[in-house]
């Protein structure tokens, strides 16, 4: 019987489901468990090193195969880890106090200035009102959706921003179902896949820089993150989007001209998206654009995203400059994301610095070429979102792992981090398997896809972004600065 709130009911088929998984995993942790409690057994792992693959295997499998809450679990993991003495208490709550965590919630409070002012509705009108085919509203559309992975932190703060847009293109297009169906679906699959763009596109990317610092003492900057994952996030979107024009609609359905005015997008719009921009709209354009040519500039100034972020949030929430409330906008910032983000960095480090990280990985093959060693890591990467739902989640596990295992077999820790966190970013298969495509598969009043529809999706465009990635990693990346090998 389930026992744990808010879980379906024991007599239903998801119960059913549930209840599997939940004993699957704990079998499976208890097993690791009691292996690891054994001292004769692996005599070269210290005691240290088996508290933490003991807690990071009951945390995985918790993840896994229970309906409780990620941030809970994490939490769990870190004070289990903190009570037995594998890290100290300053190590845990050191982690937020990371400039990541900060970079994220100052960017949270200038996107509640942006979403207040009503400046991605002008956008969205300007972009999408010219398109005249099917095919331009798809690679409009995308393109909008790439731009905003610089105002609004997280998948699922972009979806909630996208889904008015999504709604006047499906109001207008109401006669043509099948093209409503494919941008429900083309939505969530560049928001998702887009996120790679920048270093505040999605709480993955924080942890894998303060793993990778941690582990290696390798820094990835906004700015080099930037230049590794803009023209990826590019890349990956529009080939999704033709992906999704291709397996979702037909000849004919494509077919016709098309007309989006700025009129039908005002309509499901609380905010004017034509006419003279206000005054608050003008001053909250500036700081955005000044704010995001700061973390591209880092270099030449030297002053951190997180202090420049800070700074853009306190003028954004300022009483004579500001659009937006401070205790308001910090209402929007997602406190048991950076819980969970702390957690798991804590968890990262005690893979590192106790030596269970290593050990997991000593076992592999020396003798692996680096291009095969990337391909099964964006390979695992990308099959990852079936077994853990959260992004966040699987960068906790898998790139303290990944990185471990790239040092022992020669590759450079940051192209392998990079690939397993760009290749983990797809999570298109099942409606659960994401928050933007949870939320897209089920708008009333509106047709959207199935889970067939998503099954046909993958089944394609998952090898394609896998491939692209490795591409990224093999042969654009070392172009950029960083190599395959060091």
């Amino acid at each position: 019987m389930t026992l744990i709130e808010g879980s379906p009911p024991p007599g239903t088929l998801e119960g059913v489901t549930l209840n599997l998984r939940l004993a699957a995993a704990l079998c499976a942790a208890l097993s690791l468990c009691a292996v690891l409690a054994v001292p004769a057994n692996f005599p070269a792992l210290g005691g240290d090193a088996r508290l933490t693959l003991a807690v990071f295997a009951l945390a995985t499998c918790a993840w896994i195969g229970t309906p409780i809450d990620d941030t809970y679990i994490a939490l769990g993991a870190g004070l289990a880890l903190t009570a037995t003495g594998v890290i100290s208490s300053d190590t845990l709550f050191g982690t937020l106090g990371e400039d990541t965590v900060w970079l994220l919630i100052c960017a949270f409070v200038l996107a509640a200035a942006v979403a207040r002012t009503g400046l991605a509705g002008r956008a969205a009108a300007f972009l999408v009102g010219g398109a005249r085919t099917v095919r331009q509203l798809v690679h409009l559309t995308t393109a909008a959706l790439v731009v905003t992975a610089f105002a609004v932190p997280a998948t699922s703060g972009r979806a909630a921003l996208a889904l008015p847009v999504f709604l006047a293109l499906a109001k207008v297009l109401a006669d043509r179902k099948r093209l409503v169906v494919m941008l429900a679906l083309l939505f969530p699959t560049v928001i998702l896949l887009s996120a790679v763009a920048t270093l505040i596109g999605a709480g993955a990317h924080l942890i894998t820089v303060s793993v990778l610092w941690e582990a290696t003492g390798d820094r990835i900057g906004f700015t080099q993150w930037l230049l590794l994952g803009l023209p990826l996030a590019v890349a990956s979107s529009h080939l999704a989007a033709e992906t999704v024009l291709l397996t979702t609609t037909r000849r004919a359905e494509r077919a016709g001209p098309v007309r989006i005015t700025a009129e039908e997008i005002q309509r499901h719009s609380e905010s004017p998206v034509t006419g003279p921009w206000t005054q608050a709209e003008k001053r909250c354009a500036l700081l955005l654009a000044t704010v995001v040519a700061l973390w591209c500039s880092e270099p030449l100034h030297r002053v951190s995203p997180a202090v420049v972020a800070l700074i853009g949030a306190v003028v954004a929430s300022s009483p004579a400059l500001g659009t937006v409330r401070l205790k308001d906008a910090l209402k929007t910032v997602p406190w048991s994301l950076l819980l969970f983000m702390a957690a798991t960095m804590a968890m990262g480090v005690a893979l590192a610095d106790s030596g269970a990280a290593g050990w997991l990985v000593s076992g592999l093959p020396a003798d692996v070429a680096p291009a095969v060693f990337l391909g099964v890591v964006v390979a695992v990467s990308t099959a990852a979102h079936l077994v853990l739902q959260s992004r966040s989640a699987r960068s906790s596990v898998l790139v303290p792992l990944v990185i471990a295992a790239a040092v022992g077999a020669g590759v450079n820790p940051v192209a392998a981090a990079l690939a397993s966190t760009a290749a983990a970013g797809f999570c298109h298969t099942l409606p659960a398997s994401a928050k933007p495509v949870t939320l897209f598969s089920d708008v009333p009043g509106v047709p959207t896809y199935t889970p067939r529809d998503l099954l046909r999706l993958s089944a394609v465009l998952a090898p394609l972004t896998a491939l692209l990635v490795l591409f990224f990693a093999a042969a654009v990346w070392p172009l950029l600065g960083v190599p395959v090998t060091r």
